[in-house]
């Protein structure tokens, strides 16, 4: 499907169904987690896991909590210090950990993806990181046509950081930006200069990172048009090979950093729409692709790629090549996903050392999915990554009736096929051009725990 040429962008219909919803990166989603599900319940799936060649490959994801400055739009859990003795403690039970799960998992070792997010990640010295790498290697065997990625916060690295990031195995970067307008960037207390950032994108392709993504955010503080336009026109000439634009979601109530943002200088929702509107023409227009969600892909990019031939997925990283991995997760608040199960652990640094210190996997909670959730996450994940879902397959696969199972889910989907956002058909539900923007808000038709709780103000606007 040629999703560069079929993106339609309509205002008024963004307006109609832009309601509150889920990002999907998993389902059921993160905030149905029982604290029932706990150490014992994950030691026991790794433990289940199938041994020899039927195991799965597996994706490592580590969270580094850690960073210099506190960013005001920031939702992430983070901990802002200067005191870089602080990894030092945090990297020894990050490796007690790993050796903790590595030691209660059956079957294959073998890693395809990595994934150090944050915080910062670059907060850890040269030592450190290779240090962690160690530690990953000791236990695991790193594929060597796997994706390995680090976010990088470009004011805290430079040349010599990138070359011993790509010495010590990673391959992708994913360089945070937002904003380059000065004025936006002091409005969220993150000033980044573009010469600072041309210097890490361009460190990575010499020294041979295979993919390099940007992140920018739309809706922030003093943005408007023009200056997002000028902020687009040098992403261009950067030419990363993929580009996550989001949406800000301002959430204060549960937010803290965000209280320090002026709600008066934040632009308006027509505003806003506008500058989606802008980014998407400009980002296709040079070439990009439409991939789903927030994220645009160069055509020959791994992404791109991946939804041709029908492979991508979705995950806590977001869109992703690898579909089929199980997730081993370490540090605070970070998620894994083993055969039917999601975890996550503890979010605070004093309960990580305290269970680490018990020998307990610091598990907080998660969920077992049921044979339901397992049916409707295979639907979401169809809708979001590749815009259409094949009944008959679906049926066969999961053993239903799509029509009766789904009987009243087709009959709210119903208002969205009559706008043109949906078409439903004997066999394939497609999200139309005019519906792929708002593919958040057609996948929660499909989320039972949505259906018995209408109550959706703790989740971010789709758009």
């Amino acid at each position: 499907m040629d999703n560069q040429k079929e993106l339609v962008f309509d205002p008024n219909l963004i307006r109609k169904f832009d309601v509150n919803g889920p990002r999907y990166t998993s389902y059921p989603t993160a905030d149905r987690f029982v604290e029932a599900f706990n150490a014992d319940a994950l030691t026991d799936w790794l433990g289940q896991r199938a041994g020899g060649g039927l195991s799965r490959p597996l994706s490592l994801y580590f969270h580094i909590p850690f960073c210099n400055t506190i960013c005001y739009y920031c939702a992430c859990n983070k901990i802002i210090t200067k005191d870089h003795s602080r990894s030092a403690k945090y990297l020894k039970y990050l490796a007690k950990e790993v050796a903790m799960q590595a030691a209660a998992l059956n079957g294959s070792r073998e890693v395809i993806q990595l994934h150090l997010g944050g915080g910062t990640p670059t907060f850890l010295s040269h030592d450190e990181m290779r240090e962690l790498m160690t530690i990953v290697r000791q236990h695991f065997t790193l594929l060597p046509d796997g994706e390995y990625s680090i976010e990088v916060d470009p004011r805290k690295v430079d040349y010599a950081t990138v070359a011993m990031l790509a010495e010590a195995g990673f391959n992708r970067m994913s360089i945070g930006v937002q904003d380059f307008n000065i004025d936006v960037q002091r409005a969220v207390n993150r000033v980044q200069s573009f010469d600072e950032t041309k210097l890490v994108l361009d460190a990575a392709r010499e020294t041979g990172f295979q993919s390099i993504s940007m992140d920018l955010i739309y809706g922030l503080p003093k943005q408007n048009v023009i200056s997002f336009n000028r902020t687009l026109q040098q992403v261009l000439e950067l030419s990363p090979d993929r580009i996550s634009l989001y949406s800000y979601a301002h959430l204060p109530g549960l937010f803290k950093p965000q209280r320090r943002i002026d709600a008066a200088d934040m632009p308006s929702a027509d505003t806003k729409l506008q500058i989606l509107q802008l980014a998407i023409r400009r980002l296709t227009e040079a070439g990009y692709v439409y991939i789903g969600m927030d994220h645009f892909a160069k055509p020959d990019d791994e992404l791109a790629i991946a939804q041709r031939q029908g492979r991508l997925h979705r995950n806590f990283q977001g869109y992703s090549t690898h579909a089929e991995c199980d997730l081993l997760a370490f540090g605070v608040s970070a998620i894994g996903k083993m055969g039917p199960t999601y975890s996550q652990n503890v979010k605070t640094l004093d309960e990580y050392y305290d269970a680490l210190d018990q020998d307990r996997l610091p598990v907080l909670r998660g969920i077992e999915a049921t044979q339901d959730d397992l049916l409707r996450r295979s639907i979401i994940q169809a809708l979001m990554c590749h815009f259409e879902l094949s009944i008959p397959a679906l049926e066969q696969a999961h053993m239903i009736d799509f029509k009766s199972y789904f009987a009243a889910e087709l009959e709210d989907l119903r208002a969205m096929a009559k706008s043109g956002l949906v078409t439903v058909g004997d066999e394939w539900l497609t999200v139309e051009p005019a519906g792929r923007l708002l593919v958040r808000g057609i996948a929660m038709v499909f989320d039972k725990y949505l259906r018995a709780d209408r109550e959706r103000a703790r989740y971010s606007k789709v758009i």
